[in-house]
C-alpha cells in the first residue's frame, strides 16, 4: 500500500484517464491533511512500471522526432542552464544527488561545472541512455543509506513516487546540515489545471499517485526543512496545455494550447500559481 489514509481522504475531486498507454479510468481523491490529490487506485508496485511503457513517454527518451519532442528538448536545453545556476546560487561546490535522474544529461552538466555527482533512475531504458553519456546510476535511493549530500534535486519526481512519506523522510536523512533540498512538482490550483480539468496533462494518472498544492508542499517535510524559495517553472504551461488540447481534442498542434499556456502564466503572476513550482529547502 501507499502512505494512504482514508480518514483524511473526502469524495472524489475529479475524474480522469491514462491517456498515455492503457486508457483506464482514475480518481483523484482530495487528502484534506496534506491538501493534495491521490491518484486512486494506485497502481501496485508490480503494476507500476508497465504504465511506462511509451515510445511517447519522453522524459526517458533523447528523442526528439515529432514536434512536441522536439520542443521539450529544446527547452530541457534552456533548463539545464537554469537549473545549475540555481544550484550554483544556493549551494557552492560539493556532493549532488539528482533523484529521478532520467537519461543523466543534468548530471553530466552539473560534472562539468565541478560538481561530485550521483544519480537515482528507476527505469531501465533510460538509465541504459545515461551509461552511454558515462553516468552511472543508482537503481534506488535505498541504495545510498549512510551517504550525505549537500544539494539534493527532484526535477519532477515526487509525485511518481510510490510510498511518499517514507521517500520524504528518507530525503531528509540523505542531506547534510544546511543542504539543500530542490523540489519541482506541478501545480493543480494553476489556470491551466482548472481550465482543461480532466485532460489536464500533467494529472498523468497513473504515473503521477499524488498532485500537489503550495499549501501540500509545505506540509509533506518535517520542520527541519525550512522553505527559502518558490520559483515558476514558466515553460511548462506550454507544453502541458499542448500535450492537454492533444488529449481533449486529439489535435498535435493547436494555437488554443499557447493561449491557454500564456494566459496560466499571466493569471499566475497576480496568484503565484503557476503551472509547475520549483521548491527550495533547506536544512536547518
Amino acid at each position: 500500500m501507499n502512505d494512504r489514509s482514508t480518514n483524511n481522504i473526502h469524495q472524489s475531486h475529479l475524474k480522469t484517464k491514462d491517456f498515455l498507454v492503457t486508457g483506464e479510468e482514475f480518481e483523484l481523491r482530495y487528502n484534506s491533511e496534506l491538501d493534495l490529490l491521490e491518484t486512486y487506485p494506485a497502481p501496485s508496485a508490480e503494476e507500476l512500471p508497465g504504465y511506462y511503457n511509451s515510445e511517447e513517454y519522453i522524459s526517458h527518451t533523447d528523442s526528439d522526432k515529432g514536434l512536441l519532442s522536439f520542443l521539450y528538448q529544446q527547452v530541457k536545453k534552456y533548463s539545464l542552464k537554469k537549473k545549475l545556476s540555481l544550484i550554483n546560487k544556493l549551494h557552492p561546490k560539493g556532493r549532488l544527488l539528482d533523484v529521478g535522474a532520467g537519461t543523466g544529461d543534468f548530471l553530466k552538466s552539473a560534472m562539468q561545472q565541478g560538481w561530485e555527482s550521483a544519480g537515482v533512475e528507476p527505469n531501465e531504458t533510460a538509465a541504459r541512455l545515461a551509461q552511454k553519456k558515462g553516468i552511472s546510476l543508482f537503481n534506488s535511493i535505498d541504495d545510498l543509506d549512510g551517504s550525505k549530500f549537500d544539494v539534493i534535486t527532484l526535477w519532477h519526481v515526487l509525485e511518481h513516487v510510490p510510498n511518499l512519506k517514507a521517500t520524504c523522510a528518507k530525503l531528509e536523512n540523505l542531506l547534510s546540515a544546511n543542504g539543500v533540498l530542490i523540489v519541482a512538482v506541478p501545480n493543480y490550483n494553476s489556470y491551466d489545471a482548472q481550465f482543461y480539468r480532466e485532460y489536464w496533462a500533467a494529472y498523468d494518472t497513473p504515473r503521477h499517485l499524488w498532485h500537489f498544492s503550495q499549501s501540500s508542499m509545505k506540509r509533506i517535510f518535517s520542520k527541519q526543512m525550512a522553505l527559502e524559495e518558490i520559483r515558476p517553472m514558466i515553460f511548462d504551461s506550454y507544453y502541458v496545455s499542448l500535450l492537454s488540447e492533444k488529449y481533449k481534442t486529439g489535435k498535435r498542434f493547436s494555437l488554443r494550447s499557447f493561449w491557454i499556456g500564456w494566459s496560466s502564466n499571466w493569471k499566475a503572476k497576480r496568484s503565484g500559481e503557476y503551472s509547475s513550482l520549483i521548491y527550495c529547502f533547506r536544512k536547518s
